[in-house]
C-alpha cells in the first residue's frame, strides 16, 4: 500500500497494482491495438497499391506510430488513465499525488512504452516493476505516474462515522459551493483514519481541517462541538444534498456505520468533551420545577367554561 500526503497532511491510501494484473491489462491492450493495426494496415496497403515502395514504407511507419503509439496515448488521455485492459482489470493510471493524468503524462508513458514494452517484449518493463517499490515501470517514473487498483473488496472499505442525531440538520443552510473537492477528500480520509492517529496529532489535524472548512463555508463549529463532530456533520449534510439531487426529496442517504472496535469520535486529551445530547444529564433527571406546574384537568375544564364553548373534557 502506498500512502500519499496531501496539502492538508492527510495520508491517502493508494494501492499500487501488482505485476500480474498490470501484465494482463497490457496484454489486453496490445491485443486490441494489434488487431486495429492489422486492420488499418490492410486497408492502407490496398489503398496504396499503386504507389512505389518508398511511399508504402512511409505509410506503414505512419500507421504503426498512429495506431500502436498514438492510439494508447489518446485512449489514456480521454479516459483519464483507464484503457480497455486497465478497465477490465480494475486498474487506473494516476499522478503521484493521486490526481488524474493529462496528455503530457500519457505522452511520456506511451513514448517510453514503445521501447520498454514493444521493442523489448516487456522485459525492461518487468525488470523495472520488480525493482520499484511501488511497481512502476520506466514510463511511470519519467511521467510521474502510478498504476493503482480501483476495485477494493468490501472488507477493506473504510466507513465514515455518522454524526450524533442532535447535530442532524444543524448545517442545512450552509453554503458548500466554495469547498473544493480536495478538501472534501481530506475530510473523508481523516474521518476514516482518525482512530489510527495519535490523539494529539489527530486532534490538531481535525482543528486545521475544521478551520479550513469554516473559512470556505463562513460558518465555524458551534461552541462546545469538537472539530471531528463538526467535520462529520458537514460531510453528512453534503451527502444529504447529493442524495436529494440524485434521487429527489425522497432519496435516503446510505448509512455508513462506524467500526465496532472503535468509538465513533475520540476525544482530545485534556480538552472539554462535547455534550452527547442537547440536554445535560442534570436537566434530564431533575424534578419539575414547582414554579411552573403542569395544568390540571380541573383548570382546563374551568378555562373551557369561561370560553363559553360548553364543552368539558372528561376527567
Amino acid at each position: 500500500m502506498s500512502e500519499l500526503v496531501t496539502g492538508e497532511a492527510v495520508a491517502l491510501e493508494l494501492r499500487p497494482a501488482r505485476l500480474p494484473s498490470r501484465a494482463l491489462a497490457v496484454l489486453l491492450d496490445l491485443a486490441v491495438a494489434v488487431a486495429a493495426y492489422v486492420a488499418v494496415s490492410v486497408g492502407v496497403l490496398v489503398a496504396a497499391a499503386s504507389l512505389d515502395d518508398a511511399a508504402r514504407i512511409a505509410l506503414s511507419i505512419a500507421t504503426f506510430l498512429l495506431v500502436l503509439v498514438g492510439g494508447p496515448i489518446a485512449v489514456e488521455t480521454l479516459s483519464h488513465g483507464r484503457s480497455l485492459g486497465k478497465l477490465a482489470c480494475g486498474l487506473r493510471v494516476v499522478r503521484d499525488d493521486g490526481g488524474p493524468i493529462r496528455f503530457r503524462h500519457a505522452l511520456v508513458r506511451g513514448a517510453i512504452g514503445v521501447v520498454e514494452i514493444l521493442m523489448t517484449f516487456g522485459v525492461v518493463a518487468c525488470i523495472a516493476s520488480f525493482v520499484s517499490a511501488r511497481g512502476r515501470r520506466l514510463g511511470d517514473v519519467f511521467a510521474g505516474t502510478l498504476v493503482v487498483r480501483e476495485r477494493v473488496s468490501s472488507g477493506q472499505a473504510a466507513f465514515v462515522p455518522e454524526p450524533p442525531p442532535w447535530l442532524a440538520g444543524r448545517f442545512s443552510a450552509l453554503d458548500l459551493s466554495a469547498v473544493p473537492d480536495g478538501l472534501w477528500l481530506a475530510v473523508r480520509q481523516y474521518l476514516t483514519r482518525m482512530h489510527q492517529l495519535d490523539p494529539r496529532v489527530g486532534w490538531g489535524m481535525a482543528q486545521r481541517l475544521a478551520t479550513d472548512l469554516a473559512s470556505r463555508t463562513g460558518t465555524p463549529a458551534p461552541p462546545g462541538v469538537p472539530p471531528a463532530l463538526y467535520l462529520a456533520a458537514v460531510l453528512q449534510e453534503r451527502r444529504v444534498r447529493e442524495a436529494r439531487r440524485a434521487f429527489g426529496d425522497g432519496g435516503r442517504v446510505p448509512q455508513e456505520p462506524a467500526s465496532p472496535q472503535q468509538p465513533a469520535f475520540p476525544q482530545a486529551p485534556a480538552s472539554p468533551q462535547a455534550p452527547t445530547t442537547p440536554r445535560t444529564a442534570a436537566a434530564r433527571h431533575a424534578p419539575p420545577s414547582p414554579s411552573s406546574p403542569s395544568p390540571s384537568p380541573s383548570r382546563e375544564a374551568a378555562s373551557e367554561r369561561r370560553s363559553g364553548t360548553g364543552f368539558v373534557p372528561p376527567a
